[in-house]
């Protein structure tokens, strides 16, 4: 049997344990990356908060026989104005994008060839090396599936994507930033990307968990929506779990946001003209809202509670919106720190309101909290 002082002894050591572990603070979770691709002129960009985010993608940069390059003087000048925003926000990182939407045509034959892929990465350390900036980002759509029409793939781009990773790696070693965009549903997953072999020579996979109902579509739906819905599969949380289960890392998915909507015309008022058929319009950015999609201009706005999702309809004229909203955008930004993400990137920039935007509401979100 223990003896009593030995016993007492052990009971206040128990207890002095319990207070330190109650006087501890809780850790705060770390800020995500916050990550905006800029397609703009480069006169705006004292419009913005700078210290709100974490990386800035100058797009787009396009092919030039085997070689990455600035497609002019201007385009030149706007990197140049990017780059020297890190002399006032020191943790800011600038990457260069290659291709966008209908930018990549010829991606498919350059990289095709040991050649190409070798001359495409010199090509990249220079412009780097020359601009000061801190990375690069491959936007092509899509390896060995189809993509923008018209623009060559086959199946053989799936394997000469990694080698231009490990290309990429190989030449900038680990000083530079890689990352590339993602689209956002199965075919993607399983027919582009080798994911076991690009995810440990790249930071971060940027998921386009937008424009997930396309311009193409002739049934409205939510182009960015956060959860799938028994009318809609794809969704951010979809593309999330897809790569998860295909073994990409979660703190190396940054999943994305749209500073745009998306509307159809000809949409019958049946379910606030969700899931109904229609002809794609236009495009709208968040800071062209208030002139086009509005309670002045008819619509009546609502949420999808299950996909976590804004969108808006105007019975007078037929016309649908999808879109994401300061709400929505909180959502994901909450849902990325929750999951344990890498972060969250949103199309573009230059959409977004310069006060009381869309930005702002990722941020406040994103303020560390314990």
């Amino acid at each position: 049997m223990m003896k009593t002082p030995l016993l007492s002894a052990l009971l206040i050591l128990v207890l002095l344990q319990a207070c330190s572990v109650l006087r501890s603070p809780v850790r705060e979770k770390a800020p995500l990356s916050v990550i905006a691709y800029y397609a703009g002129p480069g006169t705006d960009l004292h419009e913005y908060k700078w210290a709100q985010l974490t990386h800035v993608i100058y797009s787009f940069c396009h092919l030039r026989g085997n070689e990455l390059a600035v497609d002019d003087a201007n385009d030149s000048l706007i990197i140049r104005k990017l780059v020297a925003l890190k002399q006032q926000y020191p943790h800011l990182k600038v990457q260069l994008s290659l291709g966008g939407w209908g930018g990549c045509k010829m991606c498919s034959e350059v990289f095709s060839t040991e050649k190409g892929r070798a001359d495409f990465a010199a090509s990249v350390a220079r412009l780097l090396k020359e601009y000061r900036a801190d990375g690069i980002d491959l936007d092509w759509e899509y390896p060995a599936i189809e993509g923008y029409p018209e623009h060559p793939y086959m199946p053989d781009d799936r394997r000469n994507f990694t080698l231009l990773v490990q290309a990429l790696r190989h030449v900038l070693g680990q000083h530079y930033e890689i990352s590339f965009a993602a689209g956002g549903f199965a075919t993607f997953f399983d027919r582009s990307i080798e994911w076991g072999a690009v995810m440990p020579l790249l930071d971060r996979v940027n998921l386009m968990s937008y424009d997930l109902v396309s311009g193409y579509s002739t049934v409205t739906g939510h182009h960015t929506p956060l959860y799938s819905s028994p009318g809609q599969e794809v969704s951010a949380n979809f593309g999330v779990r897809y790569l998860v289960k295909l073994g990409v890392p979660k703190q190396k998915i940054v999943i994305g946001a749209a500073f745009y909507a998306r509307t159809w015309e000809q949409v019958a008022d049946i379910n606030h003209g969700l899931y109904q058929s229609g002809k794609f319009k236009q495009f709208v950015p968040y800071d062209a809202f208030e002139k086009t999609i509005s309670a002045e201009k008819g619509f009546v706005f609502y949420r999808d509670s299950i996909a976590g999702a804004p969108y808006a309809y105007s019975a007078e004229q037929k016309l649908f919106a999808t879109f994401d909203d300061a709400v929505s955008v909180a959502l994901k930004t909450r849902y990325a720190r929750d999951q344990g993400l890498g972060g969250i990137m949103f199309w573009q920039l230059r959409g977004d309101k310069p006060e009381k935007g869309l930005l702002q509401a990722i941020s406040n979100e994103n303020r560390p909290k314990q």
